[in-house]
């Protein structure tokens, strides 16, 4: 068959099943043997103080507990055990006693892994504890939604290639979720309603559902099958395939022609400063777009107040569903979920899909060659009660400094100098601003209180910064 004829055929998908096949299919990346850890790092492999903070927050909700028999760690994501196993080396033997650790991945287990450690393909049911997920909603596969050149948000299907094309209008529970959290209109448009700030949110009886999930099966690609893919969430609320449903009247799209696009630059992905903005067509990996506004990560400047051609945003109900099945698992205890993020009101304006491969960031490919991620909307997931703040924050809570140890120390201990000093150096790299310190950590207690609340209290910020992806930094190990 000729290319064209190839190309013809390849009539592709939405991101979502895409994505679900390229990650966790029979040749998906997730499942191979190098693991995540070969192609980049996350703070688990940045430094071992991630471990002992993440330890440190388990001795706090087991106080919180008032120390159960039975004390769950749940790390959900959890790549090769890393993480369950540092936090379970760092614990104090009395603690450990009692702990049950699981790993949650859909990988194989690992060789060599601590036979302590119970290795599952979906969170266990009833357990009391902490469940903590580090970088894993941000690979719960999502679609993709663009606005065309009619101001219609779209679906963008992919082919097998990597290259997109616009698919049938955003219907349904999809269309309503971006209304409510990543409405495609340009800055000084209409509004759109974001609900409560998490953090104002009064404390849960216990989990709630995700905020207006809708009818989880009407956002077909097409008037015919729908091509959402089965749900990411191991033992999660159930398969999300459904019917299309192209007869909807809450198609997301506006009146009015586009704006232009294509005049004023500006700061934002990569730009030079500038006054307000509309949008070039070169820069960011994989979509060759970039964004010249002024704000906070090129929020503002766009002009027109309806979708505006080429707006893109990751449709991100699938990881609020996830996040609650996540949550759901816990009769008491503390959930979080620790990922790069965004907020509204400063939403990227052309998305954040991405792909890495060697430690490099890429152009996203489903074909099971690279990882591919987006950041989280971490204000939709949070159900009430919850607290957003940033990982600079919470690992401060909990006793993560980045300070240089005093130079006296260097004459009456040289080698514990060398030590703190090198311990500084990492404490600083996971609690950098600019860095893995401006992650989004999302804490959802679950019957207790807020085990962080009072070493909080004084600089919590409930509106979640922007995170760089520190992927980019490299694979862990040599």
């Amino acid at each position: 068959m000729s290319a064209v004829g190839r190309e013809a055929a390849d009539e592709g998908r939405g991101w979502r099943p895409a994505t679900e096949e390229a990650l966790y299919g029979p040749r998906g990346f997730y499942r191979r043997a190098e693991g995540p850890a070969g192609h980049f790092r996350t703070s688990v492999h940045a430094s071992a103080l991630f471990a002992r903070a993440v330890a440190r927050l388990l001795g706090l909700v087991d106080e919180s507990l008032g120390r159960p028999a039975e004390l769950a760690f749940v790390d959900m994501g959890a790549g090769r055990g890393e993480l369950v196993t540092g936090v379970l080396g760092a614990l104090p033997a009395e603690v450990a006693s009692r702990v049950r650790p699981y790993a949650v991945e859909r990988a194989a287990r690992p060789p060599g892994l601590d036979h302590r450690i119970e290795w599952l393909a979906e969170p266990p049911a009833g357990v009391t504890g902490l469940l903590f997920a580090n970088e894993w909603l941000d690979n719960v596969p999502v679609d993709v939604a663009e606005a065309d050149s009619d101001g219609v948000v779209r679906l963008v299907r992919v082919r097998a290639d990597g290259s997109e094309f616009l698919g049938a209008p955003v219907t349904g529970a999809d269309a309503r979720w971006l209304a409510r959290w990543w409405p495609l209109t340009a800055p000084g448009g209409p509004a759109a309603p974001t609900g409560p700030t998490p953090a104002a949110l009064p404390d849960p009886s216990g989990p709630a559902a995700p905020s207006d999930p809708g009818d989880s099966g009407d956002s077909g690609d097409s008037g015919g099958p729908g091509a959402l893919g089965r749900s990411t969430v191991p033992g999660g609320p159930g398969d999300l395939d459904g019917p299309g449903t192209a007869h909807e009247t809450d198609v997301l799209g506006a009146s009015g022609g586009p704006g232009d696009p294509e005049h004023a630059g500006g700061a934002g992905h990569g730009g030079g400063a500038g006054g307000p903005g509309g949008v070039g067509r070169v820069g960011r990996v994989g979509h060759g777009r970039e964004i010249g506004a002024g704000g906070r990560d090129g929020g503002g400047g766009l002009g027109g107040g309806h979708p505006s051609e080429g707006l893109r945003a990751e449709i991100g109900l699938p990881r609020d569903v996830a996040w609650a099945a996540a949550v759901a698992c816990l009769d008491r205890g503390l959930a979080v979920a620790v990922d790069y993020a965004h907020s509204a009101g400063a939403r990227p304006p052309f998305g954040t899909l991405t792909g890495f491969r060697d430690g490099r960031e890429t152009a996203p490919v489903p074909d099971g060659s690279c990882d591919i991620t987006a950041h989280v909307a971490l204000d939709a997931c949070a159900l009430p009660g919850a607290r957003l703040l940033s990982q600079r924050e919470a690992l401060r809570a909990l006793g993560v400094h980045g300070g240089r140890p005093p130079l006296r120390l260097a004459s009456t201990d040289p080698a514990a100098y060398v030590r703190a000093l090198a311990g500084a150096g990492e404490a600083a790299e996971l609690t950098a601003p600019g860095g893995l310190g401006g992650f989004g950590w999302l804490l959802q207690p679950v019957g207790i209180a807020d085990p962080l609340a009072h070493d909080l209290a004084h600089d919590s910020d409930p509106s979640l910064p922007n995170a760089p992806d520190a992927r980019r930094n490299g694979p862990a190990g040599p």
